[in-house]
């Protein structure tokens, strides 16, 4: 009996008795992701079959959904979820007729950051050519189109709600810099997730006491041409703009342009919204 893991175009073979997980370079299958701990889970098999374990990790282990405590029973098909990532796991009956694919190495394309096969001469996601340097052994992963803001915003609010304000910017930079390659790919985020990222960044900015999250939120809003939604006018409340200056003339100047512009805004906000919006200037 065989057992894998299978990510992107890639599949490895899991070698027992035991196969590390985590964000640590130490690990067998290293995940670099801010919400995968250093040794995060590990994958135990022995003749009975495949177990998963969570390594007493911050944010836990999911198979199929549902997070696991202590080991779990793994069976084919099973997606198992470390941080933001899906590893699907996967038995595989001996057979002496079919080549069995091994290990092999990945490249991370220079163009784009995406993890491929070695097989590949070119990137198939931008199509880049394949660079020599860029050869990594085992599995690395950079999250950067499949952010999961779901788990962020747990972590984050977490981490703002304990006051844990280094590990909340820690993450949130992170968010920050998704979103803004995203907006210079020209796409175009859903409202919601952005009333998201932006409340956490207001809420980082009253804890920090600076202007840079302020900024950075409502330049977004800018950006996308989006006119706040509650979850950004609560955060807004929860700055001390009268001991910030500079985060009261950056509300101002936003709310100046949110009234010039309010015809364009879809839907269209209300005399009472935009009222509100000077008000915290």
């Amino acid at each position: 009996m065989r057992y894998r893991l299978r990510f992107l175009l890639q599949e490895f073979d899991l070698r027992g008795p035991e196969v590390t997980i985590g964000r640590s370079p130490d690990c067998h299958i290293t995940i670099e992701d801010p919400l995968v701990s250093r040794r995060h889970a590990r994958i135990l098999i022995d003749a009975d079959g495949a177990r998963v374990e969570d390594h007493e990790s911050r944010n836990g282990v999911r198979v199929n959904g549902k997070r696991i405590r202590g080991t779990h029973d793994l069976a084919d098909g099973d997606r198992v979820r470390i941080g933001t990532q899906e590893l699907v796991f996967n038995v595989a009956q001996p057979d002496a007729r079919r080549s069995v694919k091994t290990t092999g190495f990945m490249h991370v394309c220079h163009a784009c950051s995406t993890p491929f096969p070695e097989q590949s001469p070119t990137c198939p996601h931008c199509g880049a050519p394949r660079r020599e340097e860029d050869t990594i052994s085992g599995l690395i992963v950079e999250p950067t189109r499949s952010w999961t803001f779901q788990l962020l915003g747990e972590v984050i609010e977490r981490a703002l709600s304990q006051r844990r304000a280094a590990e909340a910017e820690r993450i949130l930079r992170r968010a920050a810099r998704e979103v803004d390659e995203r907006l210079a790919q020209g796409e175009r985020l859903d409202g919601s997730q952005v009333a998201l990222i932006t409340s956490f960044a207001l809420r980082l900015a009253a804890l920090l006491g600076g202007v840079e999250w302020v900024q950075w939120g409502l330049n977004v809003h800018r950006h996308l041409e989006l006119f706040p939604q509650e979850p950004v006018f609560e955060a807004l409340e929860s700055l001390d703009v009268a001991a910030l200056p500079d985060a009261r003339d950056a509300v101002a100047e936003f709310a100046a342009w949110a009234d010039e512009r309010a015809a364009s805004f879809t839907p269209r906000p209300t005399s009472a919204q935009l009222a509100r919006l000077v008000a915290y200037a």
